[in-house]
């Protein structure tokens, strides 16, 4: 597989991954967007709120010693493949505490959960609208 072939396929599974599911669920799904990142958005702070610090991620390059490939000529031209070690980069994630403001957590809370409950009724027609006009088999 040629690396243009295997960057067509890597970026098409996505697209596949998403053309998967009923007609039912990729509705609901589409229409139901920012009703779920809302209300995840609300779990989020609610855990802040409970811990009494959030939690925040940042990405640190590290070293890492590992083997390398190298290839030479040896006395009669031909290549010799073998292996070295050699220092490669590679990124890490780390997550790290970061004090909140409760008051401000509180109010962000309570915007989101009026928000929720906003989005929440618009998400319940919604999934209603979507299994009528997508109707599935149960059984």
């Amino acid at each position: 597989m040629t690396r243009n072939t295997a960057l067509a396929a890597t970026l098409a599974l996505p697209l596949l991954v998403a053309a998967c599911g009923t007609p039912q669920e990729r509705c609901i799904s589409n229409n139901t967007s920012e009703y779920r990142t809302v209300s995840r958005l609300l779990a989020e702070v609610e855990g802040n709120l409970a811990r009494g610090y959030a939690w925040e991620e940042r990405q640190v390059v590290r070293d890492r010693l590992t083997q390398c490939r190298t290839i030479w000529r040896d006395k009669d031209g031909n290549a010799v493949t073998g292996y070295e070690p050699c220092w490669r980069d590679y990124v890490d994630t780390e997550r790290f505490r970061v004090p909140i403001d409760p008051a401000a957590e509180q109010r962000k809370r309570d915007n989101l959960a009026a928000r929720q409950t906003q989005l929440g009724d618009r998400a319940a027609a919604v999934v209603q609208a979507c299994r009528a006009a997508f109707p599935e088999d149960q059984g």
